[in-house]
């Protein structure tokens, strides 16, 4: 007679959570960091005179409105990543599950300025 089929452990060994390689996350914050600038900078070399004539609105906010979705995405993405990184450590410090949510806020604050002072134009 054959072994009886348990659909439980089968399930608990497919649906094992894997960590990604470290390598992973360098390479995804490096080109989410980089979308982040050329988004900014498309941003900055916009020219808002071509917007006063109604004819060239097509044409002329289509490559900025693109640049602010892309540079929005990977600005999340990026603040999720950095903060994701941490959460070890914040989870080791927290003495109760409202301080764990504490500072995990604080940090997806501090990674989000930190992203939006990164991507502003340096004058």
């Amino acid at each position: 007679m054959s072994q009886p089929f348990d659909i439980e452990a089968r399930l608990r060994a497919a649906l094992a959570p894997i960590e990604p390689p470290a390598e992973l996350a360098v390479r995804m914050e490096t080109k989410l960091g980089t979308l982040v600038e050329l988004a900014a900078d498309e941003l900055e070399a916009w020219e808002l005179s071509a917007m006063r004539d109604p004819r060239n609105w097509p044409r002329a906010a289509v490559r900025p409105a693109a640049a602010v979705v892309v540079g929005a995405g990977a600005g999340v993405g990026l603040v999720v990543l950095r903060t994701r990184r941490r959460r070890h450590k914040r989870r080791a410090q927290a003495r109760s599950p409202l301080d764990l949510v504490e500072r995990t806020l604080r940090d997806v604050g501090r990674e989000a300025l930190r992203v939006f002072e990164d991507a502003a134009p340096k004058r």
